[in-house]
């Protein structure tokens, strides 16, 4: 049976990936300045994949390419004040309230009544620290983990730690990729909360459309029945 729901943070619980969506709006307005933009949204997303390494996932990594992409693109001749201008972009980010998903708050708790829920997030320590504490959410979670990948490795560190086989555990995000694939490999179970904006690194995975492990959702109230239909599922 399942014992243990994960929940992603970012456009899981609360708004995140419009803001993202924003400064990359603004960072081609600027960069429309000096060069015929062609595909400047693919070579920003080349560099943030090659700098994931050294950065990590967040808006100061984020920031960081837009500066080097900048560079690259306009040959060097972008102003420091446009520098400063991107640099103010990933301020933004970083600084953007926070605003929950509406009726988050209630199907986190209706899970969690029935079962013990972790929260596992990804991206930068102080970024997430801070959305996690304005949130309003940290007292329904047994546990909080904030890590820089989400794959396979981590999952299992967390399953162990909890004393957990896989078929015991199920991840609730938006993230087929972060959130699911890595899960449902491990021998786990998903529930998909579908976000209306996704980043194109987190829209590459291998899931199948036929994955009977992994429930979908429309809104955040359907959430607590779907866990409910996979721990029947995890049962048999």
């Amino acid at each position: 049976m399942l014992k243990l729901i994960g929940f992603d943070g970012d456009d899981t619980l609360w708004h995140s990936e419009g803001y993202y969506q924003r400064a990359n709006a603004g960072f081609a307005a600027i960069l429309e300045n000096y060069v015929d933009l062609g595909d400047v949204h693919a070579t920003l997303l080349a560099t943030e994949r090659r700098n994931l390494e050294l950065f990590g996932y967040g808006a100061k990594g984020m920031t960081l390419s837009m500066v080097e992409t900048a560079i690259a693109i306009t040959g060097g001749r972008i102003s420091a004040a446009d520098i400063h201008r991107l640099v103010e972009l990933g301020k933004s980010v970083l600084g953007h309230p926070v605003e929950l998903l509406p009726g988050i708050r209630t199907a986190v708790a209706a899970v969690a009544a029935r079962h013990e829920v972790v929260l596992i997030t990804k991206g930068d320590l102080f970024h997430q620290e801070k959305k996690v504490a304005q949130s309003g959410l940290a007292d329904l979670f047994r546990r909080i983990e904030i890590v820089s990948e989400k794959d396979a490795a981590t999952y299992r560190r967390v399953l162990d730690e909890f004393g957990l086989q896989p078929s015991q555990f199920a991840m609730v995000g938006n993230s087929l990729r972060s959130d699911i694939e890595p899960v449902v490999r491990l021998g786990g179970w998903g529930v998909h909360l579908p976000y209306h904006v996704t980043w194109a690194h987190e829209l590459e995975h291998a899931l199948g459309d036929e994955e009977d492990r992994v429930i979908t959702v429309a809104a955040p109230s359907a959430i607590a029945t779907a866990v409910a239909q996979l721990a029947a599922r995890a049962a048999a």
